[in-house]
């Protein structure tokens, strides 16, 4: 059976399981090893990577031409289509600010549109790897610090990418280190690793997502790339997934045969370690032919799944970057805008803006192109608007300083009706870590390249349509950047100094933060009125900003994770590490547990109105929680606010756990009312004994809040 008539049999009611049996086994032994790597050339596809190919092509893999098996065609995420000059939305962590998992449906689904309109097929849009602490280098690529907040927004993602593609979740699991990311082995016991990093992989998962990647790092002692624990005990046995696994890149496996038989289904991106030492496995006995078709079976079953979609006209061209795409990715920027402090100066707080207002915008990043790190998540977008930009297209009277000179900066201020400071992170300070490659790893390299998959594959290279480099990128010819953990939580010097200056010359100064994470503000916060997290906002980071900054949008970003009073606060970090022991305790929890006030807690976010929740009462309805609450809107404006639902479980030693949250729009003066849906699975916990979940008993304490430490809480408890 070719891939033709099996999609024909699954069509007429065919279990595509059953189908992708048939068209494996119609395969010759070379196909069906094909189908368990990248289609691509090792040496000459490393060279093309380092001259930015990861922006002009996908990376095909398990394609079987003779039978018509199409495989599957690799681009990356998650702040766009990376392959072209395509849309770069705001990074994930920003996204997860707007707690409002239909609006990251619908940013899936564009990214998706434009990811099908570039010739891909298979994505590695969606991370779920929690943010365990702020200096992590890809703090920005995930949605923030609690697995359920992170699990929904993934999961809205997911929906809205596989109407036009196949979405992979990424790295499974606690690749949240990433200076060392290919030599640690992160010690965690079965409770944490099953109630904390986890359960967003399950929720996207049980989403219906095509496709997992296994991570670089170890997880108590076994390789993540070929661990059967994780990858068929946990992944295939205890939670269902009937997707395929795929590696993450170049080094994602150490052993071909393990790898196989621990259930990873695909080495990505090229023919290295498999196609160089599976046969000779295979002719020893130390892998099995079994698990080959195994593995090819599953790929196939999941392409038949998805053949609907897939062979779909593909959208036009035109749609990579349409204004339809930017006009999102500006709206978005603007939710993601968490207001952390609006003080009185005066009769009036700093924000919003009067449109009559001089503005000095002060900072070298107020007017520069900072989209994020420069690791496999970057998206060459051609019409980014910096915040300066924001101001000129919004007609505001502004004057720009750079800020290196700090007298000179402070006149402007002092000549200014307010001062708007831009200071934070760029890719020098964070990002994917690519650096030197140890002499371990270089043994997993293969020998020289098959001539006649190079002419191939250049051939393929020349037929794809011509991507143009960002002219706000660094010289050269551009492959990633370096990239890393964060070395500092705190703003630079010079960056904390120009603060200072400002706020100095005029009391009417609000601080905009950009970056990838959360900033320890401590050290200057109390000399400036207002302060915002701005993030990376992508393409259209400034007209977002401004948005918000003028009050043609209302603030109503939540942040998606604690902002520490100093480093103490937080958990344990290492960039050095090869071997670390993570546990519960991190985020909003630690900060509880330990009873340490935050800077800013976990979901907190100010807005330009107020409001306060006004009732709360919990029912039981079948297997699930209805938690019914009323938010008022106490002041002038129209507003949205986010109600977070806690739930306190029974038993000294369970933490507190975030079960559910809404966005709600209230008018002002007004009063909104809302059920809240909680599966009751969520308050289940996990037994490190019997290896399995127990069903949620007893008195559990439902709180109602609009931060994780809202002292105005409404709670109420129900008996399970």
């Amino acid at each position: 059976m070719n891939f033709a008539e099996a999609a024909a049999a699954v069509r007429a009611g065919t279990p595509p399981e059953e189908a992708a049996r048939a068209v494996v086994r119609a395969m010759t032994p070379e196909e069906r090893l094909w189908c368990l790597d990248g289609d691509e050339p090792c040496w000459a596809g490393l060279e093309h990577l380092g001259r930015g190919g990861y922006h002009e092509a996908p990376f095909p893999a398990a394609r079987v031409e003779r039978l018509g098996v199409p495989g599957f065609a690799f681009a990356d995420g998650p702040r766009g289509c990376v392959v072209g000059n395509a849309t770069c939305f705001p990074v994930a962590l920003g996204r997860g600010a707007t707690w409002d998992p239909d609006l990251e449906e619908q940013v899936g689904e564009a990214i998706g549109r434009e990811l099908a309109a570039a010739g891909a097929t298979l994505t590695g849009a969606v991370c779920v790897n929690l943010l365990r602490h702020p200096a992590w280098g890809r703090a920005q690529e995930t949605y923030g610090e609690d697995p359920v907040h992170v699990g929904e927004m993934a999961a809205a993602a997911t929906r809205g990418l596989q109407r036009h593609v196949m979405a992979c979740v990424k790295h499974l699991a606690c690749n949240s280190m990433e200076n060392v990311r290919f030599t640690v082995d992160v010690r965690v016991d079965e409770v944490a690793l099953h109630e904390v990093y986890l359960p967003a992989f399950r929720r996207v998962v049980d989403e219906g997502v095509a496709a997992v990647m296994s991570a670089y790092n170890a997880l108590n002692g076994e390789w993540c790339g070929q661990h059967p624990g994780l990858l068929t005990d946990v992944l295939r046995n205890e939670w269902g997934f009937t997707g395929f696994v795929i590696s993450d890149w170049i080094f994602g496996i150490r052993d071909a045969a393990r790898s196989l038989a621990a259930g990873l289904d695909v080495e990505m991106p090229y023919r290295m370690v498999r196609a160089a030492r599976l046969l000779e496995a295979l002719a020893a006995g130390t892998g099995s032919w079994a698990d080959v078709e195994r593995a090819a079976t599953r790929v196939v079953a999941t392409l038949l799944r998805f053949d609907d979609v897939l062979s779909a006209p593909a959208p036009a061209p035109e749609t990579v970057g349409a204004r339809a795409h930017r006009d999102l990715a500006r709206h978005v920027a603007a939710r993601a805008v968490v207001l952390l402090r609006n003080e009185l100066v005066g009769a009036r707080p700093v924000l919003p803006l009067g449109g009559d207002e001089r503005v000095a915008l002060l900072g070298g990043l107020a007017a520069v192109v900072n989209t994020g790190d420069r690791g496999s998540s970057d998206v060459w977008d051609l019409d980014c608007r910096s915040v300066l930009d924001g101001f000129t297209d919004a007609g505001l009277a502004v004057t720009h300083d750079d800020g290196t000179d700090l007298d000179r900066a402070a006149a402007a201020a002092r000549d200014a009706d307010v001062a708007v400071v831009v200071v934070g992170c760029t890719a020098d300070d964070e990002g994917e870590y690519i650096g030197e490659v140890g002499s371990e790893l270089s043994t997993l390299l293969p020998g020289p390249d098959d001539p006649a998959l190079v002419e191939a594959f250049r051939a393929f290279l020349a037929a794809r349509p011509p991507v143009v480099r960002p002219a706000y990128l660094e010289p050269g010819p551009g492959g990633f950047g370096r990239g890393g953990d964060r070395r500092s939580l705190r703003l630079r010097p010079e960056h904390a100094a120009l603060v200072r200056a400002a706020a100095r010359a005029n009391p009417r100064t609000v601080v905009v933060l950009v970056g990838g994470g959360p900033v320890i503000p401590t050290d200057w916060i109390d000399e400036v009125p207002a302060v915002v997290q701005a993030w990376y906002g992508g393409c259209r980071a400034g007209p977002g900003l401004v948005d918000v900054l003028t009050g043609a949008v209302e603030p109503s970003g939540r942040l998606p994770c604690t902002v520490p009073v100093d480093e103490t606060q937080l958990p344990p970090f290492s960039t050095e590490a090869t071997s670390f022991a993570y546990d519960r305790w991190h985020g909003w929890w630690r900060h509880r547990h330990l009873g340490h006030p935050p800077a800013f807690p976990f979901g907190f976010g100010l807005a330009y109105t107020t409001f306060a929740l006004t009732g709360a009462e919990v029912r039981r309805d079948g297997d699930a929680l209805v938690v019914q609450c009323r938010v008022a809107n106490t002041g002038a404006r129209d507003g949205a606010d986010v109600v977070q639902v806690y739930a306190g479980l029974p038993g000294p030693d369970a933490p507190d756990r975030l079960v559910g949250f809404s966005r709600v729009e209230v008018p002002a003066g007004g009063e909104a009312s809302f059920d809240l849906v909680v599966p009751i699975r969520r308050l289940a916990r996990r037994d490190p004994v019997a290896h399995r979940w127990l069903a949620a008993r007893g008195p559990h304490r439902i709180m109602v809040a609009r931060h994780a430490a809202d002292p105005d809480a409404r709670s109420a408890t129900v008996e399970l």
